[in-house]
């Protein structure tokens, strides 16, 4: 057993949309690899979770990041940008999951060094499968980079 599977993985979602929130909280909560999900309303509690301040100062360091695009006061572009900029946050594989299917928008996702890009399927059943394939690849398969 690797040690991504003796450990709990910490997973931050970057959502604003609370049903998705739900839909998600409820996806991992079925999840076989223990873990625990995290919720950052916008870009900037994001950005403020991932570097530990204000009501953040005790958060973990993510293993990964499920983050939109669209969101209030900053966007996931936005974020990933000042991710993958400091050196501390930069190896933390992000993955957008949006609605947005614009090609700017994918492009735009990967030339800043996003891990993967997941338009968010219509409907509970489309959308929990897609969480259980996130699941069955990112949780069981991959290996994270150490926490720091």
């Amino acid at each position: 057993m690797t040690d991504a599977h003796q450990n709990i993985i910490e997973i931050l979602l970057v959502e604003d949309n609370e049903p998705d929130v739900l839909l998600t909280l409820e996806a991992f909560e079925e999840a076989s690899v223990p873990n625990r999900l995290h919720v950052a309303r916008d870009g900037v509690e994001a950005l403020q979770f991932l570097r530990r301040e204000g009501p953040h100062k005790d958060a973990p360091r993510p293993d990964v990041i499920l983050m939109d695009i669209n969101m209030p006061r900053k966007n996931g572009l936005e974020v990933l940008d000042e991710l993958k900029a400091d050196p501390g946050l930069a190896c933390i594989p992000v993955v957008m999951l949006t609605t947005s299917q614009a090609e700017d928008d994918v492009r735009s996702s990967y030339q800043r060094h996003a891990s993967g890009y997941v338009v968010k399927p219509v409907g509970f059943e489309n959308f929990l499968s897609a969480m259980k394939a996130f699941e069955s690849f990112w949780l069981t398969f991959v290996r994270f980079p150490p926490r720091s």
